[in-house]
């Protein structure tokens, strides 16, 4: 791996202050429309599911509420399935994924399941295509209590306000290009550190949880979405993106230990989803249908172990 300290903010080696921070922030653009590509799609789920706001952003609360799709028969003797996408905004498949699944599959496994799905959990981010929120703060390390990041915070409470406990939980991300060319580079320059380069993972691939691994799950996951798309293969050093693979496709985190959203609940089967979306070999709607595929494919195979 070789060290670069290339970013255009901040001075190297220091932490970044106030003054960093906001010329970060004037550099955000809107690009594209939570509005009009999140949310009027979850409104027309309204006649299927029961649709509810758990929040708004106070960057703008009309223009970022935070809504949940829920299915409509609710039983506390069903086991609940949560789906969750667009902890990082700027990973589109995770948004669109979840939003097809709940268009598409998801009445199907709420004949045993309660479905919870949180499409959009970054809503800004999704608009300015960030994977930080506007204070500079990555959600997805931010799942602790007294969160910093008010994405995060919202999720956890909604939640925790379901009452019930999580069996299932899938979340939804991306691997970009981008993580390299921009936000691996932004977070050194942001932490005072220097950056390290790594490669990027040609294909989709599965983060487990050290602490609980479900090999057996995550293996069911990657044959569903093989289907689909091709799987990231190693680097020559066994790994993706520094960490060891444990199967074909398949790396540990210890979710808990990192705050990621994957670890908010104490489920029993826990992924987090990468979806490639920069391969010459995939289209952004067969990265949609990946994200799919992910969740059906751990949805059966935790049917099989009931």
């Amino acid at each position: 791996m070789e060290i670069s300290n290339t970013y255009p903010i901040g001075t190297e080696g220091q932490k970044w202050g106030n003054e960093e921070k906001a010329q970060w922030l004037a550099q955000q653009k809107i690009q594209r429309s939570y509005q009009e590509e999140v949310v009027t799609k979850i409104d027309a789920l309204r006649d299927r599911f029961d649709v509810s706001q758990y929040g708004a952003l106070s960057y703008d609360p009309t223009k970022y509420p935070l809504l949940v799709i829920k299915s409509r028969n609710w039983s506390n003797d069903k086991p609940t399935a949560l789906v969750t996408g667009g902890v990082h905004g700027y990973e589109t498949s995770g948004v669109h994924g979840a939003l097809l699944f709940a268009d598409g599959d998801a009445e199907k496994y709420a004949e045993h399941f309660n479905i919870v799905i949180a499409p959009c959990v970054s809503p800004w981010g999704y608009e300015v295509i960030n994977r930080w929120n506007p204070q500079a703060v990555d959600p997805n390390r931010s799942f602790f209590e007294n969160s910093p990041s008010e994405e995060a915070a919202s999720l956890m409470a909604m939640v925790k306000a379901l009452g019930v406990e999580i069996l299932v939980h899938v979340d939804l991300h991306e691997t970009t290009d981008s993580d390299e060319t921009e936000f691996r580079r932004a977070r050194a320059a942001r932490d005072g550190l220097d950056h390290f380069e790594e490669m990027i993972p040609d294909g989709f691939y599965t983060v487990g949880d050290t602490e609980n691994p479900q090999p057996e799950l995550q293996k069911a996951i990657i044959d569903s979405v093989r289907k689909v798309t091709h799987i990231a293969p190693p680097d020559a050093n066994g790994k993706i993106i520094g960490s060891p693979i444990t199967q074909e496709g398949v790396i540990n985190y210890p979710l808990k230990e990192l705050s990621l959203c994957n670890g908010l609940s104490d489920c029993t089967y826990g992924t987090t989803t990468e979806v490639y979306p920069d391969s010459d070999k995939v289209t952004d709607e067969e990265c949609n249908v990946a994200q799919v595929a992910a969740i059906t494919g751990a949805l059966d195979y935790v049917l099989k172990q009931r």
